[in-house]
């Protein structure tokens, strides 16, 4: 009986382990680059995380982002430059549109 009661607690800690885990669901950021043809990547920065996603047809979705304040960066082929938009809000399991960043030669 009494080692029972053990593994039962073993399993309630174990069980509640994993769910402590989960309680943070990441998010992403979406967007468009303008024009289309002139993003290749887009960059997420934040202070604990860097991520990023090809950009496709002038959009692009940046998944995995934990909840925090991100800095945009799209990577730009020539001749645009790359460019930038920052306070972009991510919260649990939400995605962010950072909108439309526009790229200038």
């Amino acid at each position: 009986m009494k080692f029972t009661g053990i593994k039962l607690a073993a399993i309630t800690f174990a069980a509640a382990g994993l769910f402590a885990f989960n309680s943070l669901r990441s998010g992403s950021i979406k967007g468009t680059v303008s024009p289309a043809e002139g993003g290749v990547r887009a960059w997420a920065e934040s202070s604990t995380d860097t991520l990023r996603a090809p950009v496709i047809n002038g959009s692009y979705e940046i998944t995995d982002a934990k909840p925090g304040s991100y800095k945009v960066i799209i990577e730009a082929k020539p001749p645009y430059k790359n460019a930038a938009k920052d306070g972009i809000t991510v919260t649990d399991g939400q995605a962010a549109d950072a909108g439309e960043i526009k790229l200038e030669k």
